[in-house]
């Protein structure tokens, strides 16, 4: 691990990382948020936090406003970046945003030109977890969360790996990516034209076979202009035909960016803490 830069926020420290992955065949970033607790030697749990599209693993850290919360509940945030990067890695030819750089989904791609480096799936779920554990002050008790692309990305590694995550939780999730046009063109570039591969990836579609049932709280905001692609209504009716716990606040007049994650960052991080803090049973 290769530090970029650290600023002290809150009582804590937060610090950009980069390092040499073996998953992703490139160098990579992350950004940790150490609460106080960790800086005065006490190991601490940790929230991943996974972003959306066009984003890097800075975005969560400075728009979010999450620092204050941590710090006060003693929770360390880790934010990996969206995807891969740096020479050779792979991009959209015609320079969309929904494919490819920052853009990558959470997946392990099987197709080329993309298998070589978007290996998101792998990172978020291993690689980095185990990195920051045997380098930082981190336990290894985590929950996960995120916002557009990235809530997918939680909501999918939650429900794929029982018993990795304490909670799960999203804001804006790209819920049934398989149905939507965002994540149709992702998917069949980087997993190929079986619709059956890209269910492994689709919350909709595995809520019905999780063999844990972690509650899920999901936030989305009314006015948001991609609320079409997004369906949280199909993963409700999912849930609820599954008999999965999970908790869908729409609100009212909201949209899709950071002021929305803003508004309601504090809610999901007591949410996780909950479960992250709670004595082992």
């Amino acid at each position: 691990m290769q530090l970029i830069s650290e600023n002290k926020s809150f009582g804590g420290m937060h610090r950009r990382y980069r390092h040499a992955s073996a998953r992703t065949h490139c160098e990579m970033s992350f950004a940790v948020y150490l609460p106080p607790q960790a800086l005065a030697g006490q190991p601490v749990p940790a929230l991943y936090w996974l972003s959306g599209l066009t984003c890097t693993d800075e975005n969560f850290m400075q728009k979010a406003g999450a620092h204050r919360v941590a710090a006060e509940l003693g929770i360390a945030l880790i934010g990996p970046d969206t995807s891969p990067r740096g020479p050779g890695v792979a991009v959209d030819p015609e320079g969309a945003i929904d494919l490819g750089l920052a853009a990558g989904y959470y997946l392990n791609a099987t197709q080329t030109p993309w298998a070589q480096h978007y290996q998101m799936y792998d990172y978020v779920r291993e690689e980095l977890p185990s990195l920051v554990e045997s380098e930082l002050p981190i336990t290894t008790i985590k929950s996960i969360s995120g916002h557009s692309m990235g809530g997918h990305g939680a909501l999918i590694l939650a429900l794929k790996n029982p018993g990795l995550y304490r909670s799960v939780s999203a804001l804006a999730p790209i819920c049934h990516p398989s149905a939507g046009s965002w994540g149709q063109k992702a998917f069949a570039a980087m997993l190929g034209p079986d619709e059956s591969a890209w269910h492994a990836y689709d919350a909709v579609k595995l809520i019905a076979h999780a063999t844990e049932r972690l509650p899920i709280l999901i936030d989305q905001g009314g006015a948001d202009a991609s609320l079409s692609r997004l369906m949280p209504e199909r993963l409700l009716a999912a849930a609820t035909a599954a008999g999965h716990p999970m908790t869908l606040r729409m609100q009212d007049g909201y949209d899709h960016g950071y002021y929305f994650v803003a508004s309601f960052i504090e809610d999901h991080l007591r949410h996780h803490a909950q479960a992250l803090l709670a004595a082992p049973t």
